[in-house]
């Protein structure tokens, strides 16, 4: 059973942004609750509290830049959030900045532990080129295959899905997402020509989920006619199937059905 999982179009951990980091604790809450009721029945001991939510914060997209400062971050807002909704939280940096810190043990095993990932945004071609076939990836698809939360923001979005793009080009995402490239600050972005590029570089059948800032989508479990993502946030969220040049859009509350 895939989990659920969380698109957002960046300016994650900031003011305004509560609604969406409300949804994702909700959704880890489930995950939480199911994985406690399992360990009830195994008659493992539930570390940590019952109750608590797991959440790794993953931030290898700022690599280049501030990645302490990203997780610390949303730490905060986490943190704040939890204490806001009255939740309990258990929250973990894996500091995967690099292959060397992507294959590093600790890192994994906080990944395949977690009920919750997050990756914040950062530079849209380091989530791929640093995750892909390591032992950190591996560790957040089994945590996922067994029901907990995968989510990103902007460029972390962009490499859930399966394709992406960087400065250099297009390139293959990590493929949580199937059928799509996510366009995050879509409500900067949408004044450019933006879709008559992607058009070039994408290959066959790809659509495109632009996020507003502040605004994201959460997926249900999968099923076999895909996925309904619910909308989160301020803004809005758009989605063009290939080659369609009016989207379905989708506002807070709002069920999007995506062949995804």
């Amino acid at each position: 059973m895939n989990g659920p999982i969380g698109l957002h179009g960046g300016g994650e951990y900031l003011a305004g942004d509560e609604p969406f980091l409300d949804a994702l604790l909700a959704a880890g809450a489930s995950v939480a609750q199911r994985r406690e009721s399992e360990d009830d029945v195994s008659g493992h001991a539930v570390e940590p509290a019952v109750g608590t939510i797991r959440i790794v914060i993953l931030p290898t997209a700022a690599g280049r830049g501030h990645p302490d400062r990203a997780a610390a971050t949303g730490r905060a807002a986490f943190e704040r959030r939890a204490l806001a909704t009255g939740r309990t939280v258990s929250i973990e940096v894996a500091h995967v900045v690099d292959v060397a810190g992507a294959a590093a043990s600790e890192h994994a095993e906080a990944l395949a532990g977690a009920d919750l990932i997050h990756l914040p945004g950062g530079d849209p071609d380091l989530v791929p080129a640093i995750l892909r076939e390591s032992r950190a990836l591996e560790a957040i698809d089994a945590a996922w295959r067994g029901g907990a939360v995968v989510a990103g923001a902007s460029a972390g979005a962009m490499a859930l899905a399966e394709w992406t793009w960087t400065p250099h080009g297009g390139i293959r995402g990590l493929g949580f997402v199937r059928g799509l490239a996510v366009v995050p600050h879509y409500d900067e972005i949408r004044r450019t020509e933006w879709q008559e590029t992607l058009d070039r570089l994408a290959p066959g059948e790809i659509g495109y989920l632009g996020l507003d800032e502040r605004t994201g989508v959460i997926a249900s479990t999968d099923d076999a006619d895909g996925r309904n993502w619910c909308v989160s946030g301020a803004g809005a969220a758009y989605w063009f199937a290939r080659g369609v040049r009016e989207p379905i859009i989708g506002r807070h509350g709002d069920r999007l059905r995506l062949p995804v």
